[in-house]
């Protein structure tokens, strides 16, 4: 008998927990493995049974392994939403699927991180920040500032794009939190996200967003995490929605601005200063040095802007529109790739790559694990290790 048409005997009851835990319907799990849907609808009934080389496809497909679909019951898995505040309508009301593993991925690497400590002996960090979300904004900002131990003197040194969201990636992680970045992600499912839990929290940007649009989001998932809520970051146009939710998305996105650009020193700036006073319409040179000398993006200024009723929603949802479609057409002409270790530790974060590569030279996981855990193959060992050596994420 040919191995791939084996018949395989899955548990039916763990094929449909498999496709629901990745948000796809019947209809689109089939049009993904190019099969008719009555064949999804009568292997999730167990009218009849697949072979194990389509079984092997959607283990693939639902990024499970094969010997899940043969467990008597379904697993205890975490339900990705059950703790997640969804603040937009619409479009972006419902995860996609590659939301839902992002999510996964994220919990997953929490999992391994804590794991590892515990075989290399030490305790996790502890994050000690907290907030309420009847704070004021800018004492807010100000307690974030301060957890994440950022001085504006030093906050205006970071020459680059590149550099500030380094410098801001690392500050949250020595605070006490894990920072990973998601790369299949489009930026209108969601610009990022967070996981409450202590200890470990984590803070999750989207890759494709620019540098200065992903310290705004790192940012907005710290006020997440000090609030004690995990979240889902999205664009909140809240003349529309008044939902507690979506207050609380745009109390984080407020107190994300006025961290980025601290209140004393944005009013004391000359662009501030010299801006017609009542002009709700900020230009481009001026969106653009406020970024220069914060290092925050346009349209993080545009939110601080807006939070001090410097501008008008009207303009901020009209300027945010332009900017985006600026930054597509940009992405469209952008150059250039980055190596497959240099992509792996960006995404990982620095505090989880240094804690699988003290547990494979500790021995307390192996080169399959590191591989796993990384997402990249062994003979990118050596550049990982100059990388972290060098503490370069991007």
């Amino acid at each position: 008998m040919n191995p791939k048409s084996a018949i395989a005997l899955p548990n039916p009851t763990l094929l449909v927990w498999a496709r629901e835990s990745l948000k796809l319907d019947q209809e689109a799990a089939a049009k993904k493995l190019r099969i008719k849907v009555e064949r999804i609808v009568s292997w999730e009934s167990g009218t009849s049974k697949p072979t194990l080389s389509q079984l092997r496809k959607m283990a693939d497909l639902y990024k499970r392994p094969l010997a899940v679909f043969y467990l008597p019951e379904r697993p205890k898995d975490f339900q990705p939403l059950r703790d997640f505040r969804r603040a937009s309508l619409g479009l972006n009301a419902s995860l996609t699927p590659n939301l839902v593993l992002a999510i996964r991925r994220a919990r997953d690497r929490r999992d391994w991180a804590l794991e590892l400590y515990d075989a290399l002996g030490e305790g996790p960090p502890e994050f000690g920040g907290s907030l309420k979300s009847d704070i004021a904004t800018d004492d807010a900002a100000s307690a974030v500032r301060k957890t994440l131990g950022i001085k504006f003197e030093v906050q205006t040194q970071w020459a680059t794009a590149y550099d500030a969201l380094r410098n801001w990636r690392l500050a949250v992680e020595a605070a006490g939190i894990l920072t990973f970045q998601a790369s299949d992600l489009e930026t209108r499912e969601a610009r990022g996200f967070s996981l409450s839990d202590r200890p470990l929290p984590v803070a999750v940007a989207n890759v494709k967003d620019a540098p200065r649009g992903r310290i705004f989001t790192f940012l907005h998932e710290v006020v997440h995490i000090m609030l004690n809520e995990s979240g889902i970051c999205d664009v909140i146009d809240d003349r529309q929605h008044s939902s507690p939710t979506a207050q609380v998305e745009t109390y984080c996105n407020q107190v994300a601005g006025a961290a980025l650009f601290p209140l004393t020193e944005f009013m004391a700036s000359a662009v501030v200063r010299s801006h017609k006073k009542g002009d709700p319409r900020w230009r481009d040179a001026e969106l653009r040095d406020l970024s220069r000398r914060f290092g925050g993006s346009r349209e993080a200024g545009l939110v601080r802007l807006l939070s001090l009723r410097l501008t008008t929603w009207d303009y901020y949802l009209e300027k945010r529109d332009e900017l985006y479609k600026q930054y597509q057409e940009a992405q469209k002409n952008a150059k250039g790739f980055a190596a497959p270790h240099t992509v792996a530790v960006s995404n990982a974060g620095l505090t989880f790559t240094k804690l699988v590569l003290d547990g494979l030279s500790q021995n307390r996981i192996n080169a399959s694990d590191f591989s796993d855990y990384l997402q990249l193959r062994v003979k990118h060992l050596p550049e990982v290790q100059r990388d972290v050596q060098l503490s370069t994420v991007r």
